[in-house]
């Protein structure tokens, strides 16, 4: 690791930070070894705010189903929106929503606490009620905060699902949950273009299986033309209006599921990651201001969607926990043109900015080929931190960032987490931690990362493994919704004696400094724009074109926009197309995954073959595959395929 590499957390950071130095961070470090329990205890007293204290810190007793705080009660929207208000805070601007068209709304934590309130009343009104299920299929909107933001003041569990997922996705989240309700809109809009929403609802309602589904409630965002189900659907500024703006609080059990979170598993059936109350709020809330070092003047931007964990925890909730300003953003980075996000930072004088490396890619490209929208044609003055989530962010990519957006001065928190954590693991402090290109560097404070070997056995710095958590933390994962087994077997494998949590990816740690370097995932689940998508997923989406499909297999490869591409192998069930009809037909597989899937999931490369590399018990080879995608020379070992010419064919196949 070279000293040309190493970027020291320059003084500003430094000085006045939660976490000033590497003195403190180590510090902390050494109290969470020291007293583990009461070090999380400690925590949870001083950041938040409880009905009824705990006295109980964890129970292990239940392995792998661990439980944090659990005779204290709370209520997370009081935490976030209520105490900002009795503290004194009410008419702070807690969001600064900006349309895609470039309005703005600026609305304060009164006016927030407020909204929530009559729409928390109006779900009440309806039946609605703590342990019920919300579903919330809506685009970035204050809206969406506050509709997650109810659910949580009434004790029922809400499950966003991100607006470009497709009817058939949607049906499937909505049937696991057995949600009672759905809340969305009536279209989206994103780069000037008007989505539906409420017509896919209702197509993936019409799919059958969702008969716990008894409201529909609908924002008028556009005002486009929809079809609408008397007795059902009702629209949200009429569910809402005569409502009182005071809510009393529904005061839930640490242990409280807040909320599911669908995520993409390498057998095809999503996953509905199930998260605490007392625990993930906890963590949200650390993180926020430890990662980010969030002060009370801060205007905190993070760029993800509702849809995903990011936005619930750096969105919805943690800089709400600590009565911070955050941007809402409808829109996407390229419109009206790549230097929306550059102009957002100078209007609104950002000056926490936290996106993921594939918007940092794609930004790279627009600005060399147009100085228009390079930042420096922007004032980013106001920039004091950046930060990196979704996937490990490459270095070129990283000094780009340094350099251009934060002007050499802001450090870059390159943040490793998942879905099922709730919240940051690895990832540096501003003020304390030494940064290196690439490299999540050292894991924060409490929490227990390692590098073992298939055994479990840890293995030398320097030498790759399996990343795992030695510990449980209060914000992770409790269960897979319906499927503890499944959570089990995911997370608490038996060849870990079922006692380290899998992350599921590969990480190596410097010989010198032990900083963790994350190498990609172990598993099936690809990352694509720091989204994952099982294979199987995508596969079962292909196979499932029955005119056409006999047989599929998806791999992923490098891509420098994306991160990871999706690249799909297919037999069809006529004559292997080439030229003209390859592409034709490639393109209606492509809109066939996005329709039963996603936009998201639709492969780039698309290649056919009369077969697929086959060991001769029939077991896909997908490590050949794998290299074929990448263009790779195969060297690996092909003695077991029953038919190794076909690698030939598909590494010729466009």
């Amino acid at each position: 690791m070279s000293s040309s590499h190493l970027y020291p957390p320059p003084e500003a950071a430094v000085k006045g930070a939660y976490v000033s130095g590497i003195e403190a961070y180590n510090k902390l470090c050494a109290e969470a070894e020291a007293d583990y329990e009461g070090f999380w205890a400690r925590h949870a007293r001083d950041t938040v705010t409880w009905k009824k204290p705990f006295t109980k810190v964890l129970n292990e007793s239940g392995a792998p189903f661990f439980k944090w705080f659990e005779d204290g009660t709370l209520n997370v929207s009081y935490n976030c929106l209520d105490r900002n208000v009795e503290r004194g805070l009410g008419d702070k601007t807690a969001i600064i929503f900006e349309a895609d068209d470039g309005k703005v709304t600026k609305v304060s934590y009164k006016q927030l606490l407020a909204q929530t309130s009559q729409l928390a009343n109006a779900l009440k009104a309806r039946g609605i009620k703590k342990g019920d299920r919300v579903v919330i299929y809506m685009s970035m909107s204050v809206e969406g905060v506050v509709a997650m933001q109810a659910c949580a003041r009434i004790g029922a569990t809400h499950s966003v699902v991100f607006g470009g997922f497709s009817a058939q996705s949607l049906r499937d989240r909505i049937e696991d949950a057995g949600a009672v309700a759905v809340i969305t809109a009536d279209e989206q809009l994103r780069g000037g273009k008007q989505l539906p929403l409420k017509a896919i609802v209702d197509e993936a309602l019409a799919l059958g299986g969702c008969d716990s589904i008894k409201n529909v409630i609908v924002y008028k965002r556009t005002g486009g033309n929809i079809a609408w189900t008397a007795g059902r659907d009702e629209w949200l500024h009429d569910v809402v209006a005569g409502q009182s703006t005071t809510c009393e609080p529904e005061w839930v059990e640490a242990e409280h599921p807040l909320f599911l979170l669908y995520t993409s598993g390498s057998t095809g059936k999503p996953k509905g990651v199930q998260h605490s109350t007392g625990g993930y709020l906890l963590h949200a809330a650390l993180t926020t201001k430890w990662t980010f070092d969030l002060r009370p003047d801060d205007v905190f931007w993070c760029t993800a969607d509702i849809g995903w964990v990011t936005g619930h925890t750096y969105i919805a909730y943690g800089p709400l926990a600590l009565g911070g300003t955050e941007i809402v953003f409808e829109g996407v980075p390229t419109y009206p043109d790549a230097g929306r996000f550059w102009k957002m930072i100078q209007d609104h004088k950002v000056s926490i900015f936290y996106t993921a490396p594939t918007a940092i890619r794609s930004l790279i490209k627009a600005a060399e080929a147009n100085a228009a929208v390079h930042p420096k044609s922007y004032d980013l003055k106001s920039l004091r931190i950046l930060g990196s989530v979704g996937e490990p962010i490459n270095p070129a990519a990283w000094e780009w960032y340094h350099q251009h957006v934060g002007g050499g001065r802001c450090p870059i928190v390159d943040t490793f987490w998942q879905t099922e954590t709730g919240g940051h693991m690895i990832t540096p402090l501003p003020g304390a931690t030494t940064l290196v290109p690439g490299s999540c560097t050292l894991p924060f404070p409490g929490i227990m990362a390692a590098v073992v070997d298939e055994t479990g056995k840890e293995v030398p710095w320097g030498q790759g493994g399996i990343l795992v958590v030695k510990r449980p933390w209060p914000s992770m994962i409790r269960t897979i919704w319906g499927d503890p087994e499944r959570f089990k077997k995911s997370y608490y494998p038996e060849d870990f004696k079922g006692k380290y949590y899998l992350a599921g990816d590969g990480a190596i740690r410097d010989e010198k400094t032990g900083y963790f370097t994350i190498t990609g995932r172990i598993d099936d689940v690809l990352n694509v724009s720091g989204h994952r998508m099982g294979t199987m997923e995508i596969e079962s989406a292909l196979v499932a074109h029955t005119e056409l499909v006999a047989e599929a297999a998806v791999v992923g490869r490098p891509d420098d926009t994306t991160g990871e591409a999706i690249c799909a192998f297919v037999v069809l069930k006529r004559p292997r197309p080439t030229g003209d009809e390859a592409k034709r037909i490639a393109k209606e597989l492509r809109d066939w995954v996005g329709k039963e899937i996603g936009p998201i999931a639709k492969p780039k490369d698309i290649r056919f073959g009369d077969n697929l590399p086959k060991t001769r018990s029939g077991k896909i080879m997908r490590r050949l595959l794998r290299s074929v995608a990448k263009g790779e020379t195969i060297t690996q070992d092909t003695s077991t395929l029953e038919n190794p010419a076909i690698l030939d064919q598909l590494s010729q196949s466009n």
